[in-house]
This record gives C-alpha cells, structure tokens and sequence, in this order.
C-alpha cells in the first residue's frame, strides 16, 4: 500500500497523469461509457443463462436517503384520484413527482463534479452551466442507456460483515483480492458494481442519518482512480451516496474521486444502488457477472439522471 501523502496538490497531478480529455472527440460527454461497444454489449448479453431480471434501485421514497435541504427525497403526490364523473362511468388516476436528481439511484452525468471551472472534456463551467441546465456533458449524452456487462465486486461479503464500517476506504489492492476471491476477471468495457452494503442497511434500519449514511459513508478509496482508468473501466456504480468514502483522504480537497475521475477521466458514477438481491443471487450461483441494462431518465440538461438499474443473470 502506498505511504505518499494524499492532498490537493496530489489529486491535481493525479488528475492531470490520468486525463483522457479528446481521446473520444472533442464534445464527447460519455467519457467512458464509449467503451460499451456493439460487441462488448453482446458479449454482455451472452452472459445471461437463467433469465433472472434483478432490480438495483432503493425505493424512490419521501423518508430518504437525502436530508431534504439541498437534495430533496422523492415526492408523490395524487393530482387526479378517481373521482370524476365523467362519460361511460370513465376514472383515472394522475400523479406528480418532486425530487433531486441525485435523490435515489442515479447516474452522475460528466457535468455534475468538477474543479477550477473546468469540467470533463475541457469545457468551461461559466459558458456550459447555468441555472437552466448544462449544455455540455449533459446526462441526455448517453440517454441510449448503459448496457454492458455487469461486474459485482462484492467487498462487504469478502470480509465477512453485512455492511463496511463508517469511513472504511476501499483500496485498489482489495479490489483485486475480492475479484480473485470471487475467480472474476475485470474487463475493458466492463462497469464495476462494488458492494459495501451501506443503502441494505439503511433500507433494513429504516433510517438514513446525515452523520453517518452521507457523511461517513464507506467507499472507494481516491487511490482507486488509477485502478479503474488502468482497467478501462466504463463506469462504476455503489450502494453508497457517493461512490467513494465521503471523509476525503486527501487534505485540501473535497470528493477527490468525482474530481478526478468524472472531470478528468470521464468516469460516470452510479450511486445508491441497492445491492442486496444480486449479491445473494451471485453467492448461490457462484457468478458475479450479468447483463446490465441501465439507462437515464434523459432529462434535458441535467447533471444527473434517476435510474432502476436491471442485472439480467
């Protein structure tokens, strides 16, 4: 394990060493995801031996996981409830959502982290970004979905407890060892799905404190960045609010992974899946790749996307 001191200055070099800027065009706003190729998405799709269709979305409800300021939690509410008089005897119900973007499962778009005004692929923050919207980078830049093979690293069942402890940083070195304890191999193209268990067991308590579910959340480690541009990674997903561990590593930086990766390596984060399903399933099949099919609500110039990720075993 590495001892170099983790800080601003380091991120930014790290930042810089990893860039990927122009290498899929100058206004491109997939990043990575250009790496689900035709054939790597059949090659997903040959994966698939039971037919067992798993959802990896939380429940979009009004109770969490965000505190309601800044971020706000799914809300319904009935607009029509059936009580028309109308030809025929004729009925129907209509409903309303307010929510974050980033409220429940999601995709963050390349738009959505940032640093120095500068987002993924060089564009400026002050011409791209305003209260309307983004015009580079948006999630509607992969509104085809993401489709490709699944990869569940499941690091919580490797070390034996149903959930990490709070702040637990997952390095690249135990990524490794949960995938050869798993007899998986990582591949170009491939998306990771890394299980700490934190969303199963906010969903099982019923509760997702501020204090420890969004800002001491167990996650990858900003060491991990080298690991997932060295593996071609096309995107990655967690059923954490944030992907990495949200007590920074780094000193002077706030989430260095989402700089690093979705400014400068174009690395779309997935974020709240819940896991819990696809990990028993993977245990009692003794497989951990599928076919994912996950596509963006392809709101217009949003900086995220809500989503229900399917695993297709």
């Amino acid at each position: 394990m590495t001892t170099e001191r983790l800080d601003i200055e380091w991120v930014r070099s790290e930042g810089e060493r990893l860039r990927r800027w122009g290498r899929w065009g100058a206004e491109d706003g997939k990043g990575a995801l250009n790496l689900l190729s035709e054939q790597r998405v059949l090659d997903a799709v040959s994966t698939v031996r039971l037919g067992k269709v798993i959802s990896l979305a939380m429940p979009f409800g009004s109770e969490g996981p965000m505190p309601d300021q800044g971020r706000y939690n799914p809300k319904l509410t009935m607009v029509e409830v059936g009580n028309q008089d109308l030809p025929g005897g004729f009925q129907y119900a209509d409903d309303t959502l307010f929510m974050s973007m980033q409220g429940a499962t999601q995709w963050d778009a390349l738009s959505h982290a940032f640093y120095d005004g500068v987002m993924w692929n060089g564009h400026t923050v002050s011409e791209s970004l305003d209260e309307r919207g983004t015009s580079a980078n948006s999630v509607t830049s992969f509104r085809d979905g993401v489709v490709g093979r699944g990869v569940l690293i499941d690091v919580a069942r490797h070390l034996g407890v149903d959930c990490l402890d709070d702040n637990y940083a997952v390095g690249p070195e135990l990524l490794d060892d949960v995938l050869a304890a798993q007899a998986t191999e990582i591949h170009d193209g491939d998306i990771a799905l890394v299980r700490t268990g934190r969303v199963g067991r906010a969903v099982r308590e019923g509760a997702f404190p501020f204090e420890t579910f969004i800002m001491a959340s167990p996650g990858l480690s900003v060491r991990c960045a080298d690991w997932l541009v060295r593996n071609d990674v096309a995107a990655v997903a967690a059923d954490n609010v944030a992907v990495e561990v949200t007590t920074s590593e780094a000193e002077g930086a706030m989430m260095p992974l989402h700089m690093i990766c979705q400014r400068d390596a174009g690395i779309v984060f997935g974020e709240l899946f819940d896991l819990e399903v696809l990990a028993e399933v993977c245990s009692e099949e003794r497989r951990w790749t599928f076919l994912l099919v996950a596509p963006p609500l392809p709101v217009t110039g949003a900086v995220g996307g809500p989503v229900n990720p399917i695993a297709i075993l």
